[in-house]
């Protein structure tokens, strides 16, 4: 009997009596579909070489080899999260599995890993950045693609939404030349970590709405001028509200004075979406409600510290957060801070 219960409990891919295996496999067709569930989360466990090589998209990397692994799975991913976890032939996976399985996670290993996806003709990309999905409130997807320090592509129903575009910062470059050209973008200010008119430029065609404050659309001699308080509705199912962005602490006004620039609340098919710009923990954002999505920045003397952060983030009540904008700064704390709070926190290499 023993014999048959540990067959069962293998094949099944649950825990054994000795602990040998607590997570689940799938084979391609079945870890497909999970990877269309907007609450289950894609790791990658494979070296950065690898990932470089080709993953699938969405995928966050975290290499399972490295000692610290099961801390940086913790910062990044929620303990109530699925894993749909994989690697090149799906033992390194399993490995990986069975350490966050003992730490309280879901995890569902691709069978065979990324031979078996690829073999099965399933799709991979070369594209180095992170993505997440979510579903609107009539089903519809949208995707985050985490670029780099304040960019975002965002993409919607066939849509392509640009967040403070920039061609180069520090050693890392974006080319916009093979990206589709943006149906709206928004730029928050003028520095130069958000203000690129190369980018802008790029990134335009004559069907492209440039929304942004007064102070960039004088710089680039074009653009739909928003100011704090102002809404337009840039479609039928997306609107744009322009909302206070500055410094409070003394010494750093002159970085982002208050009623310059803007912070935006986009709304798109009824899911609310803060893009804090750059900004400390203002009293106006006791105003902002019903956020699903914030991305608030995190890095002094500019923006916030990671204690203005969590403030910030208790503050709105997003149920999702992006820490962005962090540079050096250490945020691999605050979803711990946040634990409680009900926020989940998910921090990506905007770096």
């Amino acid at each position: 009997m023993k014999k048959i219960i540990t067959f069962l409990l293998t094949t099944l891919g649950l825990t054994t009596a000795c602990g040998q295996q607590n997570f689940e496999n799938a084979d391609v067709k079945e870890f497909a579909k999970l990877t269309e569930n907007p609450d289950a989360v894609l790791l990658d466990v494979r070296s950065a070489a690898e990932y470089a090589e080709g993953h699938l998209e969405g995928a966050v990397l975290i290499d399972q080899s490295q000692s610290d692994f099961v801390e940086k799975v913790k910062a990044a991913i929620p303990a109530d999260k699925k894993i749909a976890i994989y690697c090149r032939s799906g033992r390194r996976s399993a490995n990986a599995a069975n350490k966050l399985a003992a730490e309280g996670y879901h995890c569902v290993n691709l069978k065979g890993g990324i031979l078996a996806w690829t073999k099965d003709g399933q799709k991979v990309t070369t594209d180095t950045y992170e993505t997440d999905v979510f579903k609107t409130k009539s089903g519809k997807t949208l995707k985050f693609h985490a670029l780099v320090h304040a960019s975002i592509r965002i993409e919607y129903d066939g849509k392509e939404i640009e967040i403070d575009p920039v061609t180069k910062l520090g050693n890392k470059t974006i080319d916009y030349t093979a990206k589709p050209k943006a149906n709206y973008l928004l730029v928050t200010h003028e520095h130069g970590d958000h203000f690129d008119k190369e980018a802008i430029r790029l990134l335009s065609d004559d069907a492209t709405r440039f929304v942004t404050n007064k102070r960039c659309a004088d710089m680039y001699g074009a653009g739909e001028v928003m100011a704090n308080g102002d809404v337009l509705k840039i479609a039928d199912d997306i609107t744009v509200e322009a909302v206070p962005a500055y410094n409070t602490t003394e010494g750093h006004l002159q970085f982002h004075p208050k009623g310059r620039d803007n912070g935006y609340i986009m709304t798109i098919d009824g899911l609310r979406i803060y893009i804090a710009g750059d900004t400390e923990d203002i009293p106006e954002m006791a105003s902002i409600k019903d956020i699903d999505i914030a991305f608030m920045p995190c890095n002094q003397p500019y923006t916030m510290t990671t204690e203005q952060l969590v403030n910030a983030a208790r503050t709105v009540k997003p149920k999702v957060l992006f820490p962005y904008h962090y540079g050096q700064t250490d945020v691999s704390g605050v979803p711990a801070q946040l634990k409680g709070d009900g926020i989940d926190v998910r921090i990506r290499h905007y770096e």
